[in-house]
């Protein structure tokens, strides 16, 4: 098994891809498998989100890039900016990770969420897509991520 304890503060070209779901990307313990099979353990410091573009640095050298998995969730889309920041101060409400898009909020799929959200006048979509919840506001001292994504 590759370990690793390293995550690296700008990308690097990598080795090996290791494609995981959001939930899997915030544990700090954790065993998978990179996409070619390889099975893989890290230890990484508590309190960090991992981000789809992040690399790790495994203890023999190789650089793992992350990659997130497409995974079930629900699209909101709305074109009057107050329904969304509605939306997302009722989910907020509920703590559930968000993502944030121009005339779009996301998070994983619940059909209960999805009737709040329709009934507010939102147009909900279910969905296979990569989720990037935002970090949180007290989150800056654990997420050091300086590259961009397009």
């Amino acid at each position: 098994m590759i370990e690793i304890h390293t995550i690296l503060e700008q990308p690097e070209p990598a080795d090996a891809v290791l494609t995981l779901s959001f939930q899997d990307r915030q544990r700090s313990r954790l065993r998978a498998n990179l996409d070619s099979g390889e099975e893989v353990g890290w230890m990484l410091p508590r309190g960090h989100v991992l981000r789809d573009g992040d690399c790790l640095r495994a203890d023999t050298g190789q650089v793992i890039e992350v990659r997130a998995a497409p995974e079930s969730v629900s699209t909101a889309r709305a074109e009057d900016p107050r329904l969304l920041a509605r939306a997302a101060y009722h989910l907020g409400n509920r703590h559930m990770p968000l993502q944030v898009g121009d005339g779009w909020l996301r998070y994983h799929h619940d059909h209960v969420l999805d009737h709040m959200v329709e009934e507010m006048g939102l147009q909900v979509t279910q969905e296979q897509a990569v989720f990037e919840p935002e970090a949180g506001a007290y989150s800056g001292g654990g997420y050091g991520h300086h590259h961009g994504h397009d």
